[in-house]
């Protein structure tokens, strides 16, 4: 699925640029930043109540397509800039991690995204 579907249908508000047209792989949620370097992979979402620089540290480390910062939490002003100057789509949601997570599953399960 795009990133442009997942964005609409998650209804995500994006805090830095993004490619519209990346295909989404897949999806890891952790808020354990060793966790999600050893486990996540290359083009996933990655979905987390962290808002600090070191988020983004680690979605570039992997290649991340973005990072989704659940409940409604706003990452702090270095770390959109950090974003920005890294190529990593950010994005916040006022879902909490488990709702995310179970909609971008179902979303990404399903074959036309609908």
């Amino acid at each position: 699925m795009k990133m442009s579907d997942v964005i609409k249908k998650l209804k995500l508000v994006a805090l830095s640029p993004y490619d519209e047209d990346i295909e989404i792989k897949g999806a890891y949620s952790s808020d354990l930043l060793s966790d999600v370097i050893a486990n996540s992979n290359e083009g996933q979402l990655w979905i987390t109540l962290q808002g600090h620089e070191n988020v983004i540290a680690v979605a570039v480390l992997n290649d991340l397509a973005g990072v989704i910062v659940s409940g409604g939490f706003t990452p702090n002003p270095n770390t959109v800039s950090k974003a920005v100057e890294k190529g990593i789509a950010l994005f916040t949601s006022d879902q909490n991690s488990y709702q995310l997570s179970g909609e971008l599953y179902q979303l990404l399960q399903s074959k036309d995204g609908q």
